[in-house]
């Protein structure tokens, strides 16, 4: 899949998620094979970008392969702002902001809530092209709501702005993430417009992969909830895509010397505090396929403050099996 000038060695896209896709985490999906990840949203009122918590978001020091980086904003000048600095820190890609569905986001009216103003949305995507010369993505959902589904047209608005790829999260604003992703709607979008498209929504296995990529003819695909715990799921759909078989599932050996990696990459990025606080969502993401976790120690893990502590109780569990 080719964005721009970047030729993508897969069509598989790690999804921005809040408070999730930091470093660490995108470091660890590149190791089984994501062709792309972005950023956690950036806010791109100038106030934040000093922020420790913002700066952190969209740190790539040492990450290997492509840097894209989400902003989030209503205001064109500001988004172009936005784009510009983070630009000049390094960012290879900057996509757009208009899928996320949170209250407090669309409350302000940014994230999917811009879907209710097409006029606004050409602002934005004209801004923002016009003031970097990488390529610029946008995220976005199937509309508003079940009666304001105009993901066709904002698809044109985009193109015609110059963005260089769309993903199309299979959910109207109102869905949130109920129900099941609408992927004819994916297709019409895909269908309407000549750039890039990449399906979200519901993929979570090599066999869901492949269906979607089948049923929307979508160019690439973006996986977000079931990554987490799970980044071997990137190695297991490349495989299937690659060689129509499925490869095996990880070890319980496997599994353990991940999360240890990730856990330690987590103490290394925030600092052993702050690290070992985030690690506990985490680990409770690994531990939900390993039937030998009992809820006893996953609240002790919970309680530990203390990387040497935490680690130590997650290799007891292990070392029983």
């Amino acid at each position: 899949m080719q964005i721009g000038p970047h030729q993508l060695p897969n069509k598989l896209v790690l999804a921005p998620m809040a408070g999730i896709s930091d470093r660490p985490f995108r470091s660890i999906c590149k190791d089984f094979g994501v062709g792309l990840t972005v950023s956690e949203m950036v806010a791109s009122n100038p106030v934040l970008r000093d922020h420790k918590k913002t700066q952190l978001k969209a740190n790539h020091d040492g990450e290997q392969g492509l840097c894209s980086v989400q902003i989030l904003g209503t205001d064109p000048k500001q988004m172009a702002d936005a784009a510009v600095y983070n630009v000049e820190r390094g960012a290879q890609i900057i996509d757009i902001n208009m899928g996320c569905p949170a209250k407090k986001v669309c409350a302000v009216a940014a994230g999917s809530a811009l879907l209710r103003d097409p006029n606004l949305v050409k602002k934005i995507l004209d801004a923002v092209v016009a003031a970097i010369d990488i390529p610029v993505t946008l995220k976005m959902r199937t509309g508003w709501d079940a009666e304001n589904r105009n993901a066709v047209d904002i698809a044109r608005i985009a193109q015609n702005a110059g963005i260089a790829a769309l993903t199309v999260h299979g959910r109207t604003r109102a869905c949130k993430f109920e129900g099941d992703a609408e992927y004819e709607t994916i297709k019409q979008v895909k269908q309407a417009v000549t750039i890039p498209v990449i399906a979200n929504g519901d993929i979570d296995s090599a066999e869901k992969a492949q269906f979607v990529l089948a049923k929307t003819g979508a160019d690439g695909i973006m996986i977000g909830r079931a990554a987490q715990g799970n980044p071997w799921l990137f190695k297991e759909i490349n495989g299937f895509l690659n060689f129509g078989e499925a490869l095996e599932k990880p070890t319980v050996s496997g599994v353990y010397s991940t999360l240890m990696d990730h856990l330690e990459r987590l103490y290394s990025f925030y600092g052993e505090v702050v690290g070992v606080r985030i690690a506990r969502k985490h680990i409770g993401w690994y531990f939900k396929n390993l039937d030998f976790i009992g809820q006893e120690l996953t609240n002790k893990i919970n309680q530990a403050t203390q990387p040497a502590q935490q680690t130590a109780l997650i290799h007891s569990a292990f070392t029983l099996q």
